[in-house]
């Protein structure tokens, strides 16, 4: 280090240019970093979705979601394996440790799906979902036309819209919701087509074997080659007519004898209504995993203005999602709380240092710091947001360059020779250790935040590396920039202290003599402080983390499973319609169902409503998002059959995401039998919405969904010589479930389906009468080979780990969720005893906050050992290191009463305040301790008492001591008062900082002299062969 030193103030042109350099390398890191609203909170997963056409959730359980996840489970590196199986659709999810490369898991995964196609029915084929994560749904739209149908615009959007918009660079899948995809059908006649001998399948067969393109080799003629073509397509619905089915009586049969052909559409899974007012298209842009939202944003919408273009004139494309807002606001936020707390910082140096130079060469240290920051967070891969950079203190930035400089002007102001370079020299040295030793004390007291796992290691690992990479990078530039350009810039002279300061400095040292004359009152008060302290902590409230505020709401909506799509989109139509009468709200987007690539595993039961609010200034019947929950909530009461519960929308995919689970709370029923797990299930519920601060209670559903089963006849199939193939294929085709054929029309593909009318497939009865053609010709109706009644049977079937589970949900309002669910688990515990063989889990944010605490408890007792440790080597003393650290518990008193003052919640947002100011507290503790020491060492007069000569200590560190509490406590303030989009993170954390500062300030100033004149009492010797003097403060936040 005294090398360095030497090397910066002999060679003051290369440090200067280098850490030119740095900064230039910053600003171009800052350029390419990526900004986000939030990191990335969702960690590494591969969704594997399988569409199985109109299979029941048993089926596909049974026979697709089974194999799947056998051939999942042990994939090297997966944390387990979660699964939905809903009609049509097997959904499964394999998450993994956040360090496993996307791409790798995908690779391992894909690998064992290969082996486990082999066990699916044929034509089921397993596909991943693409490369993004729920934070990556930037960009929603919606297309509207007065006079194109939803067919229409479907096409458009399929055909033109979603491949251009595929196009744009970052974006990894475009979503298509709602409206009608083409297909052309063939509505067979079953009179004409019982007249003719011939059956549905018989028509879905000629179909097939009549459209077709092929290839023959080739033949060379002449010396010249010829490519062998066979056209057998058919072009249009008249061709379709025209292919031959069979025979009657000598007389071809053809399709148009037999059924009408017509352009229809595919049976939907799901819908979009806007406003209350029509059916929609909506798209939804997906982000590469990794792409920076706002260039990703930025050019889809350039992309969109030029597809504008092209679209007819009568057709809208109309944004009502789009993170650019909620990016927008939230860099707004830091920006402002960052700018804020550096002008108050670089105040209280102006204040205390009283030399323009001094405080603007520190100050300097700021914007360098950050951009050293940026070249980190640039290689390492952390993105620019909320997490990474709104935690930053300027105060603990510039901490060691206030000491630094602070020495040359205490040196400077006595000296009066002329060799400046050697001044400068030994003030730096002297205060280089204290620095490191402050910087190593900051960056042990962050090292709890590395072991997080999970959504928190996600949320607060960008902070803690960024405010590493900070503080690392202040420790370099003061011991080279800082002393290379103070000693061109700082001159020599003499000052005083101000007046004020003086005036300050004769207080403390009387009410401090007054102390330490009778210091058991107050170190009995500062224990008992501690004590209730303590003591207090079990009475507030806990959670996983402060609801951030989106600036807009997601409703979702649930209704009986059995409705049919035109009774759930009415009914999304008439919540609209109410909601939208609110003052606040600019728009309404309800998607229902799932989309085209299913992402989502929602039946039509379910809904997602999109509710897009003005800015805050502009509300009128509400004043804070609470409220305004609280009167929608009321007002969509009047909508009967249809369930509601609030959340956000990035709240909501984070939530799904990380546990499959979309509420604050979700009990997991884990057991063999899917009955048995409901019937638990809906006791549980019972309990819960009993349990004040419930909101938005539920079960999962499970059941009730409205099925027509055909339990097979296996001896009235030997008696006609079938299979339960021809039942199935039978089945299949008078339904339209499987294509025939396709047109093909450049990159369009429509569908050929055949089907019976709708009158003949409109109930149980009229299943039964479809007809099957026996080996021997003659036909039968279904009812003669099987059963078929109506029936009810699960709406999904979800797993853990390959074990059926049932889910309860409930969010909590009006209370911490801490209290909420301790107290339905002692309610469970006496109220419900489960069955062998089933077992509760405990999913949702609560899951993660006892995740992320009990982490905490483990590790931040470790890193209070390692400080200690630290402590340890510098003074040489037990006693005194103990002395040092027991700053913490003044710490916690005044952090838990900010908690207290404000009305927060221990959240584990403050708990990383806790984290941040155990480091600040000991630092400041430290100061005093260090000089104490040194004046021991020092030449004092022979009649001096231990007394006095703390009290000369102390007084002469009063002002170092506050000023680094002012500089970090002073930055912190602009995020503890800020009400901006997301400062509702930051709030508890800054909080925590602030208060407990206060108290370890004060404590430090008295209690700690108190304890320290306690020791010298008792052994007048200890400090004096061991102790390195130093004159200066190390380093402080």
């Amino acid at each position: 280090m005294k090398s360095l030193i030497h090397f910066a103030l002999r060679r003051r042109g290369v440090v200067v240019g280098f850490t030119l350099a740095l900064m230039t390398a910053g600003l171009y890191a800052l350029q390419h970093i990526p900004f986000d609203a939030f990191p990335d909170l969702t960690g590494t997963r591969v969704e594997v979705i399988t569409v199985a056409p109109g299979m029941a959730p048993e089926e596909v359980e049974r026979l697709v979601t089974y194999p799947i996840e056998s051939g999942l489970m042990g994939v090297p590196g997966a944390e387990g394996v979660r699964s939905v199986s809903k009609f049509g659709l097997s959904l499964v999810t394999v998450p993994f440790p956040d360090n496993v490369d996307v791409y790798f898991a995908r690779q391992l995964v894909q690998q064992r799906l290969s082996d486990a196609k082999g066990a699916l029915p044929v034509g089921i084929e397993p596909a991943l979902g693409p490369v993004s994560t729920p934070m990556g749904e930037l960009y929603q739209y919606v297309l509207t036309s007065d006079s194109l149908s939803l067919a229409q615009l479907k096409t458009l959007h399929d055909y033109v819209v979603r491949p251009r918009l595929r196009t744009v660079p970052g974006v990894s899948e475009v979503n298509s919701w709602g409206g009608l995809t083409e297909r052309v059908e063939v509505i067979v006649d079953p009179v004409r087509l019982a007249g003719y001998q011939h059956t549905v399948v018989d028509v879905h067969n000629a179909l097939a074997n009549n459209t077709l393109a092929f290839g023959g080799s080739y033949l060379e003629q002449n010396g010249e080659r010829y490519t062998l073509r066979g056209l057998g397509r058919v072009e249009s619905a008249a061709e379709v007519e025209r292919v031959v089915v069979g025979s009657h009586r000598g007389a071809p049969v053809r399709v148009g004898d037999v059924a009408t052909v017509r352009l229809g559409a595919h049976p939907r899974n799901g819908a979009v209504t806007k406003d209350g007012e029509e059916e929609v298209v909506s798209g939804m842009v997906l982000k590469l995993k990794g792409a920076d939202s706002r260039k990703v944003i930025a050019a889809v919408r350039v992309r969109m203005e030029e597809i504008k273009t092209s679209l007819p004139s009568h057709v809208k494309v109309v944004p009502f999602y789009d993170q650019t807002d909620l990016v927008a606001r939230t860099t707004n936020t830091i920006i402002k709380n960052l700018v804020e707390g550096g002008l108050l910082v670089i105040a209280v140096l102006f204040l205390f240092l009283r030399n323009v130079r001094a405080a603007l060469i520190v100050a300097s240290v700021i914007p360098i710091s950050m951009l050293i920051a940026f070249v980190g967070m640039a290689l390492f891969g952390y993105s620019a947001n909320l997490m990474s950079l709104g935690a930053l203190d300027f105060g603990l930035i510039v901490d060691a360059s206030v000491v630094m400089v602070e020495g040359f002007i205490r040196r400077m102001e006595t000296h009066t020779g002329t060799n400046k370079q050697g001044l400068f020299e030994r003030a730096a040295v002297e205060v280089g250790r204290p620095i490191l030793f402050g910087i190593a004390i900051i960056v042990a007291v962050y090292i709890p935040i590395f072991t997080l796992d999970g959504m928190e290691g996600r949320m607060f690992k960008p902070m803690a590396f960024t405010v590493v990479c900070a503080v690392l990078g202040s420790l370099f530039l003061a011991l080279t920039y800082v002393p290379a350009v103070s000693s061109w810039a700082l001159r020599e002279g003499h000052g005083e202290p101000a007046k004020w300061m003086v005036s300050l400095t004769q207080r403390y040292r009387s009410a401090l003599a007054g102390v330490l004359q009778r210091p058991q009152p107050i170190v009995v008060v500062s224990a008992v402080l501690v004590v209730i302290a303590v003591a207090s902590l079990t009475r507030i409230g806990t959670e996983f983390m402060p609801k951030l505020d989106e600036g807009s709401i997601l409703i979702t909506t649930r209704r009986m499973p059995s409705v049919d799509l035109a009774d759930a989109t009415r009914l999304s139509l008439a919540a609209e319609r109410i909601v939208k009468q609110f003052p606040e709200v600019v728009t309404t987007v309800t998607k229902e169902g799932r989309p085209d690539l299913a992402t989502e595993a929602m039946g039509l039961f379910e809904g997602d409503m999109y509710v897009i609010l003005k800015p805050r200034d502009e509300w009128t019947s509400a004043s804070s998002t609470e409220e305004l929950v609280t009167k929608l909530d009321s007002a969509l009461r009047v909508v009967p059959g249809l369930d509601v519960s609030f959340t956000q929308p990035l709240a909501m995919r984070l939530d799904e995401a990380e546990s499959g689970i979309k509420t604050d709370l979700g009990i997991k029923v884990v057991g063999p039998d899917l009955d048995q797990n409901q019937a638990i299930a809906e006791r549980l519920l019972r309990i819960v919405a009993t349990v004040p601060g419930n909101a938005d209670v539920g079960v999962e559903v499970a059941d009730g969904s409205g099925q027509v089963r055909m339990q097979i006849r296996r001896e009235a199939l030997a008696q006609y010589g079938l299979s339960v193939a021809d039942v199935r294929d039978a089945v299949d085709m008078a339904m339209g479930s499987q294509k025939a054929a396709e047109l093909i029309d450049g990159f369009r593909r429509v569908d050929i389906v055949v089907r019976t009318p709708d009158a003949y497939r409109a109930d149980a009865a009229a299943i039964g009468r479809l007809t099957i053609r026996a080996p021997g010709g003659e036909l039968l109706p279904l009812t003669a080979v099987a059963d078929v009644q109506s029936t009810t049977g699960p709406e999904l079937i979800g797993h853990e780990d390959a074990q059926r589970r049932s889910l309860v949900l409930s969010n909590v309002r009006g209370r911490d969720l801490g209290s909420f669910v301790q107290e339905v688990r002692t309610r469970i515990a006496r109220e419900v005893k489960l069955p062998p063989g089933v077992f509760l889990e405990w999913g949702g944010q609560y899951e993660n906050q006892q995740r992320a605490m009990g982490r905490l408890t483990v590790v931040v007792p470790l890193a209070l050992v390692l400080i200690f440790g630290l402590l340890f080597l510098s003074f040489r003393s037990v006693s005194q290191a103990v002395l040092v650290l027991s700053n913490v518990p003044f710490a916690l008193v005044g952090g838990i009463a900010a908690l207290w003052l404000r009305g927060l919640n221990l959240s584990l947002s403050a708990s990383i305040g806790f984290i941040a100011l155990f480091g600040i507290a000991v630092l400041n503790g430290v100061v005093m301790v260090e000089h104490l020491n040194h004046m021991r060492l020092s030449d004092d007069p022979e009649d001096e008492t231990v007394a006095g000569r703390v009290i000369r200590g102390a007084a002469d560190r009063l002002r170092p001591v506050l000023m680094t509490a002012l500089v970090a406590s002073l930055g912190f303030v602009p995020m503890a008062l800020s009400t901006s989009p997301g400062s509702e993170v930051q709030r508890p954390l800054a909080s925590v900082v602030i208060g407990g500062l206060v108290t370890s300030t004060v404590l430090t100033l008295f209690v700690l002299p108190v304890l320290y004149a306690w020791l010298e009492a008792r052994d007048p010797r200890r400090p004096k062969a061991h102790h390195h003097p130093v004159d200066a403060k190390p380093a402080i936040a």
